[in-house]
C-alpha cells in the first residue's frame, strides 16, 4: 500500500471517528460526563485493523487523539478528562487488533463465509478490549476526582462492547463486500435473483419492526414490551439476508436509544441514568448478538449444504463414470460379500459365465454355474474362487472351464480374486474373470506342434548318428588313406549331437515355460545329493576331473519336483562345464529360509562370466563364451530363470570373489499357504 493510499483512508476514518466522537457525546446524561453509547469504539477498532499494517500509524494515532481532545473538550470535559478518553481509546483499539490478529487473523482478508465462531471470537475480543478500557478509564476519572463508580464502569463496558460489535460487523460486513472484485455486479446479480415474495418479506420485517420500535419505546408506558421485539430480529435472521440482520440491529438499537434518551419507551422509567444507560446497552448488544449467531449460523449451514450437495453431485458424477466404466469392460467383474451376496456384476461377467447368474444375487454352488478344472473335474464349492479368500487364501491366475447350457462347448476362464475389507471386519471379494480360451487353445496348439516337430527331427538325427557310428567302426580296420572319410564322419557325429542338444534344449524350454505345476515339498539335500551323484560318475565314466562338492543342509522348498531338479542340473552342469582346463570343478551350495522364501545360492569356481553379461545370460540362445571348448545353446540358463519365475522367485548372477560365478536365485519355502495352481490347458471341447 502507498503512502498516499494510507493517508486518504486515515482522513476518511478520521472523519468517520468524528461524527461517531460528536454523536456520542450527545447521549452525555448527567454531570458525570458519561455517553450512553459510544459508537466511536466501533470505529476506532476499524480503523485501526484496517490500518495496522502500514507504516505511516502513528498519524492515524496522533488524529485519533486530535480528535478525541477535540471533542471532548468542546462538550463540555476538562483537559483530563479528554486526556483519558484518549488514553482509553488507545489502548482499547490497540488490545482489540491484538487479540484478533492472534485468534482469527484472516478475518477481515480472506473471502470464505463468516460463521458463529468468527462472532464468538469478535465479541471475546470486544469484551476483553473494553475491559482494557474500563481498567484505564474510570480509574483515571477515580484517581482524577476522588470517587470511583463501579456502575460508571458497568456501563463504559456495556456501550464500549456494543459499539465495538455493531459498528464493528456492520464494518466487517461492508468492508468485505466493498473490497470484493465486481462486487457491484455480483450485488445486482443477487438483486435481480430476489423473487417477488422475499422482496415482499424484506419490507414485511422492516416496516413491522419499525411499527414496533416505535410503539414500543415511543410510548411512556410500563409494560415489559422491549424483549418481545427480539422476535423480529429472530425472524430477520431465520429468513433474510446476514447484512441486512446487521443494519436492522443498527437501526433498531439507534431508535431504542434515542427514546431512551427523550425519556421514552420501557427503560425511561429506571431511575438513576447510569442504570438506565447500562439497561439499554444490554438490551442493544442482546439484539445484536442474537440476531447475529441466528444469521451466521444460518448461513453456515446453508455453505455446508451446498458443499454437501457439491459432493454428491460429484459423487453420482463419479460413480455413474465408474459404473460406465465397469459395464464397458470386456473383463467380467464381481463383488462378493462375506455372507455370499453378489454386490456389484458388470455385463461381462454375465456373458463369461454363459448368461447363468442367481436370480437372488445370491452365490449358488459350482453346479449351478458350470465350474469345472480344466481336467474336467467339478470344482468344490470351498475351492471356488471366492471361498479361497474368504478364507484367506490368495488367488492369481486361476484357470477354470465354465461349461453350461450357455456355453456348452466350454469357456476357459482365468480368475484372479482379492479382498475388499470394510473396515469392520466384513471383508468382500473382488473376483476379475478373463477369457483366455483362444490363448490356452493357440498354447496348447504351440506345444503340440513343437513336439512334433522335434519328434521328427529327432527321428533322422539318431538315423545320421546311428549310421556314422556304424561307418567309423568299419573304417577302422580300413588304411591310412582313407583318414580324411573318418574326419568327416566325426564332424558329422558332432553336428548332429549340437543339433540334438539344441533340440532336447528346446523341448526343455517349452516344458518349463508351458508344463503343468504340481508344486509338492521338495527335499533339496535328496534331489542335490543324487544330481552330484550321477555328475561324479560322469566324470569318473568319461576320465574328466572329478568334481568337489561342499553341500551345506538345504532347507526344503514348495515347487515342482521335476522343474526343480532340471533347474539344479543345469546351474550345476554350468558350473562344471565352465571351468579351466586342468582345473578341478569346486562347488558350494547352500539354502537359508527368510519368510516364505528360500534363497539358494550356487557358487564356482569356474571362469567367471564376461563384464556387463551379468543379466544377458539369461536371455534366448545368449552365450557368453563363444569358443569351440565351451559347446552350448544359450537356453541353460534361460530355462533356470523360466523356471524361477513360474514359481513366483528370481535368479541373478554375480562375480565370486575368489575367482569364478555366484548364482543365487529363491523359491517358495514349504509353508501352510495354498498355491495356486498353474494349469495347462485343455482343449475347451474335452
Amino acid at each position: 500500500m502507498t503512502v498516499g493510499t494510507s493517508l486518504a483512508r486515515t482522513a476518511l476514518f478520521a472523519v468517520l471517528y468524528l461524527v461517531a466522537s460528536v454523536a456520542g457525546r450527545l447521549t452525555v446524561m448527567d454531570s458525570t460526563n458519561l455517553s450512553m453509547v459510544w459508537p466511536a469504539a466501533g470505529v476506532a477498532v476499524l480503523w485501526f485493523c484496517v490500518q495496522r499494517h502500514v507504516r505511516t500509524l502513528w498519524v492515524d494515532a496522533s488524529v485519533l487523539a486530535a480528535i478525541t481532545v477535540s471533542v471532548n473538550m468542546a462538550t463540555g470535559a476538562n483537559l483530563g478528562l479528554a486526556v483519558v478518553a484518549v488514553a482509553a481509546n488507545l489502548i482499547q483499539a490497540g488490545v482489540f487488533v491484538v487479540l484478533l490478529a492472534r485468534w482469527n487473523p484472516g478475518l477481515w482478508t480472506r473471502g470464505s463465509a463468516i460463521g458463529p465462531r468468527d462472532l464468538w471470537g469478535l465479541l471475546g475480543a470486544a469484551a476483553l478490549a473494553t475491559l482494557s478500557g474500563v481498567a484505564i478509564g474510570p480509574t483515571a476519572l477515580w484517581l482524577i476526582t476522588g470517587q470511583y463508580s463501579w456502575m460508571a464502569a458497568a456501563v463504559w463496558l456495556a456501550r464500549n462492547t456494543a459499539g465495538i460489535l455493531l459498528v464493528g460487523a456492520l464494518g466487517l460486513f461492508a468492508g468485505r463486500a466493498v473490497t470484493t472484485p465486481g462486487w457491484v455486479a455480483a450485488a445486482r446479480a443477487r438483486l435481480a435473483r430476489t423473487s417477488p415474495w422475499r422482496t415482499g418479506e424484506y419490507l414485511a420485517v422492516a416496516l413491522g419492526s419499525l411499527v414496533a420500535y416505535l410503539f414500543v419505546f415511543g410510548i411512556n408506558h410500563t409494560l415489559p414490551l422491549a424483549f418481545a421485539l427480539i422476535t423480529l430480529t429472530v425472524w430477520a435472521a431465520n429468513r433474510l439476508s446476514t447484512t441486512f440482520v446487521v443494519v436492522h440491529n443498527l437501526t433498531v438499537g439507534t431508535i431504542a436509544v434515542v427514546y431512551t434518551l427523550r425519556g421514552d419507551g420501557p427503560f425511561a422509567s429506571v431511575g438513576p441514568h447510569a442504570a438506565k444507560a447500562l439497561i439499554v446497552q444490554l438490551f442493544i448488544a442482546l439484539v445484536a448478538v442474537v440476531g447475529l449467531a441466528l444469521a451466521l449460523g444460518r448461513d453456515e449451514r446453508a455453505a455446508l449444504l451446498r458443499e454437501l450437495a457439491a459432493s454428491q453431485q460429484d459423487a453420482t458424477r463419479r460413480a455413474e463414470l465408474m459404473r460406465a466404466i465397469i459395464d464397458s469392460m470386456g473383463d467380467g467383474l464381481t463383488v462378493v460379500d462375506a455372507d455370499g451376496r453378489i454386490t456389484l456384476r458388470n455385463p461381462a461377467a454375465a456373458r463369461l459365465m454363459g448368461g447363468v447368474v442367481s436370480p437372488d444375487d445370491t452365490v449358488r454352488d459350482s453346479e449351478h454355474y458350470g465350474v469345472f478344472h480344466l481336467d474336467g473335474t467339478p470344482v468344490a464349492n470351498d475351492d471356488m474362487p471366492h471361498a479361497q479368500v474368504l478364507a484367506g487364501h490368495d488367488v492369481h491366475e486361476m484357470d477354470i472351464l465354465i461349461r453350461n447350457d450357455g456355453v456348452p462347448g466350454g469357456r476357459i476362464v482365468s480368475v484372479n480374486a482379492t479382498a475388499l475389507p470394510d473396515g469392520h471386519g466384513h471383508d468382500s471379494v473382488v473376483l476379475l474373470f478373463h477369457d483366455v480360451t483362444a490363448e490356452r487353445r493357440h498354447r496348447d496348439e504351440l506345444a503340440t506342434f513343437a513336439g512334433v516337430v522335434a519328434h521328427d527331427l529327432l527321428s533322422p538325427l539318431t538315423v545320421v548318428q546311428g549310421w556314422t557310428d556304424a561307418a567309423s567302426e568299419s573304417l577302422d580296420a580300413v588304411p591310412p588313406a582313407l583318414d580324411r572319410a573318418q574326419a568327416g564322419l566325426g564332424r558329422v557325429t558332432r553336428a548332429a549331437t549340437r543339433m540334438r542338444g539344441l533340440i532336447s534344449d528346446l523341448l526343455a524350454y517349452t516344458t518349463t515355460r508351458d508344463a503343468v505345476m504340481a508344486p509338492v515339498s521338495v527335499d533339496l539335500t535328496v534331489l542335490v545329493d543324487d544330481i552330484v551323484a550321477a555328475r561324479t560318475d560322469t566324470a569318473l565314466a568319461s576320465d574328466a576331473p572329478v568334481p568337489e562338492f561342499f553341500i551345506e543342509s538345504l532347507e526344503p522348498v514348495h515347487a515342482d519336483l521335476v522343474l526343480v531338479r532340471q533347474l539344479m542340473d543345469n546351474l550345476i552342469g554350468n558350473a562344471i562345464k565352465y571351468t579351466a582346463p586342468g582345473v578341478t570343478p569346486r562347488l558350494h551350495i547352500a539354502a537359508t529360509r527368510r519368510g516364505d522364501v528360500v534363497r539358494v545360492t550356487v557358487i564356482d569356481n569356474g571362469i567367471g562370466i564376461p563384464t556387463g553379461q551379468h543379466d544377458a545370460i539369461f536371455d534366448n540362445f545368449h552365450r557368453a563364451h563363444h569358443t569351440a571348448d565351451y559347446a552350448g545353446t544359450g537356453l541353460g540358463l534361460a530355462i533356470c530363470k523360466r523356471i524361477v519365475e513360474r514359481h513366483g522367485g528370481t535368479i541373478t548372477a554375480t562375480d565370486n570373489p575368489a575367482g569364478g560365478s555366484r548364482f543365487t536365485f529363491t523359491l517358495p519355502a514349504v509353508t501352510a499357504t495354498r498355491w495356486p495352481l498353474d494349469r495347462s490347458v485343455l482343449s475347451a471341447t474335452t
